[in-house]
């Protein structure tokens, strides 16, 4: 009589639970990354920056995040004078906002940059945000990015740089 067929649920259920943790443990990267990131600057739709209005942040010592304070006169010096928002739209199927990120790396080095976008109804408040990113930017280089919002929105509404970080490339 030959030896009964061994099961292979025990080999399949431990890889779906290590696969499950991988996952959730990216996630878990991705939601901190995102959650790090504050406030320091405004852009109106149209592409104006006023005064930087949060204070100074810094990341950890081995990679610093470039963080000024813009005066209205040096508003294009330092990682908030790289960034632009050139259009802000609302999706007509879906309803939800969305920015349309102009990133020119005006420092001497590549760069990464992260901007955080906050969507503004015609009343001031704010009922959403949107993330835009790019890696290894060249100095000198553009790249335009969207900053879409996942809430419904109905009239008009206005996109505000609320945060550029900007850090070398590795």
């Amino acid at each position: 009589m030959p030896p009964p067929k061994k099961s292979k649920t025990g080999l399949i259920v431990t890889l779906s639970v290590i696969g499950g943790l991988v996952v959730l443990g990216g996630c878990g990267v991705l939601v901190a990354g995102i959650a790090s990131v504050g406030s320091t600057t405004e852009s109106s739709a149209t592409g104006h920056s006023p005064a930087a209005k949060a204070p100074e942040k810094t990341a950890p010592a081995e990679k610093p995040v470039e963080k000024e304070k813009a005066k209205p006169a040096e508003k294009e010096k330092g990682p908030e004078g790289d960034v632009k928002i050139t259009g802000c739209t609302v999706n007509s199927m879906t309803t939800w906002p969305d920015a349309d990120v102009e990133i020119v790396n005006h420092s001497g080095e590549k760069a990464n940059y992260i901007i955080s976008v906050e969507f503004v109804n015609a009343e001031g408040t704010r009922f959403g945000e949107g993330m835009a990113a790019t890696n290894n930017l060249a100095p000198g280089q553009k790249s335009v990015q969207k900053a879409q919002g996942l809430e419904k929105a109905s009239g008009k509404v206005t996109c505000k740089v609320t945060d550029v970080s900007r850090y070398p490339s590795p």
